[in-house]
């Protein structure tokens, strides 16, 4: 339960701030045209609001006045609150056909200080407020964690002993140990984000096998989803190096010291934890020689006694503490291109991704609200809170400019044919649009959130 709260939690702040961000985009852009916003709400308020602040119209000696001579819109024209449904949010524009179907506002004669009056370049600008806000604030975020955080990688050929490999990969023909190197002919590079990405969606990955043999891997069309089922795909292997030996325990009395690297058990090498651990739990209340290289090169035959879990009472390095690791801090100046250059990235290779789900599995995959609450750790953790954050926010421009009708693509498309054709679309031809794109997203919707159910008590 604790688990589930922690997840709701942070997904509720990452949605509640990029809602705001996106309704944020379309407002700004609408203020900047004289457009008069109506409301701008987080979250759907349908039958009643949590929040309701209506600003007090303030009397000005000398207001801004359009060209025609009418009365600028302000922003104390706008109703602002929080809703009570948390499925998005919404700016209400002033003659706009949107998700309100205000019809009785669109049948009166149109005004200077409404959408629909602008010039189309104008309400294009508007449309498309939101999907750059949110681009803007994932460059923004990745640039914060590259300056405060840095880049602290492990590259993989310094890691010799190796990745471990979910039940899927080693199916497919990666065996425990495997060092990548290349997927698809492009190498394979810790440091780039999307290194793990490429490996999963390549049609072949070679890898350097024992040390010496040089393996290609083809791969199944529909091994990402074999890996997502798994719940991942590879780890890093590390060697055990005992970092803190418990007194009177097992490991102490039988003279293992801090810094020894234990090498096998039972005659049996035990290259990594992977190993080490079932190894010793076959050995519980049995003794059993450990082998250990001690700092110098000495090799040491120690007999121990488990416990009856299994264990001798040592603490492990980390594998940040067993393989060199590639530190890289950044200014403000130099997190900017950062932020830009891992915004951009993320948006490739999301998008590259999208073709799996023109596939039976794809869609079977497709989740909701469930399935992107699990994308957040179940402890708290500031970085990876906002690395999802900023991985939502790019989704969420990247599907919102998708040319579906209610969506801000659906009117970026008629804009453009608007500008195109210089024939504006009639009013019924864009509500019945956004009518019929409503009710694709509404279904959408609700199969999404019905697979994270099916996922949830049958899987």
């Amino acid at each position: 339960m604790e688990t589930f709260l922690i997840k709701a939690l942070q997904l509720i702040a990452a949605l509640a701030l990029l809602v705001v961000i996106h309704e944020a985009g379309h407002y700004m852009f609408a203020r900047i045209f004289g457009i008069k916003v109506e409301k701008f709400y987080l979250f759907f308020d349908p039958w009643f609001a949590l929040l309701r602040w209506r600003p007090k119209k303030k009397k000005v000696q000398t207001p801004r006045l359009n060209s025609d001579g009418t009365e600028r819109a302000s922003w104390r024209d706008t109703e602002y609150g929080i809703g009570w449904l948390p499925l998005g949010g919404y700016v209400k524009i002033a003659g706009m056909i949107d998700e309100s179907m205000d019809r009785d506002q669109m049948a009166k004669p149109a005004q200077p200080w409404e959408f629909r009056s602008k010039a189309a370049h104008k309400r294009l600008l508007v449309m498309l407020g939101g999907v750059i806000m949110n681009f803007v604030l994932a460059i923004i975020i990745y640039a914060g964690i590259a300056f405060y955080w840095g880049e602290r990688t492990i590259d993989y050929h310094d890691a010799y002993a190796g990745l471990d490999y979910s039940p899927a990969a080693l199916k497919a023909g990666f065996v425990n140990g495997d060092i990548p190197l290349t997927a698809d002919g492009e190498p394979i590079v810790s440091t780039d984000r999307d290194h793990i990405l490429k490996m999963v969606q390549a049609h072949e990955v070679t890898v350097l096998r024992g040390g010496s043999d040089t393996v290609t891997i083809s791969l199944p069309s529909d091994f990402v989803f074999q890996v997502s089922d798994d719940g991942g795909f590879c780890a890093l292997r590390v060697p055990v190096f005992v970092k803190m030996v418990q007194a009177g325990d097992p490991a102490a009395k039988a003279g293992i010291l801090e810094g020894d690297h234990i090498v096998a058990v039972g005659g049996v090498p035990t290259p990594s934890f992977t190993e080490f651990s079932p190894r010793l739990r076959s050995h519980a209340s049995d003794s059993v020689t450990i082998t250990v290289e001690r700092a110098g090169g000495e090799t040491l035959d120690l007999t121990v006694v488990p416990t009856s879990e299994g264990t001798i009472g040592i603490g492990l390095m980390k594998p940040d503490e067993v393989y060199p690791v590639k530190s890289i801090r950044y200014s403000i100046l130099a997190s900017v291109p950062k932020g830009i250059a891992i915004g951009t990235g993320t948006l490739g290779s999301y998008v590259s991704s999208l073709r799996h789900v023109f596939s039976k599995r794809g869609a079977e995959s497709i989740g909701g609200f469930g399935a992107i609450g699990n994308m957040f750790p179940s402890a708290w953790n500031w970085r990876t809170f906002w690395e999802t954050t900023a991985f939502l926010s790019i989704i969420l421009a990247f599907m919102n400019i998708l040319p579906i009708p209610a969506l801000d693509g659906g009117h970026v498309l008629f804009l453009f044919w608007e500008i195109i054709t210089r024939r504006k679309p009639s009013e019924k031809v864009l509500e019945y649009a956004q009518m019929a794109g409503m009710a694709f997203l509404f279904a959408i919707l609700l199969y999404a959130n019905g697979n994270d159910i099916y996922r949830f008590f049958f899987k």
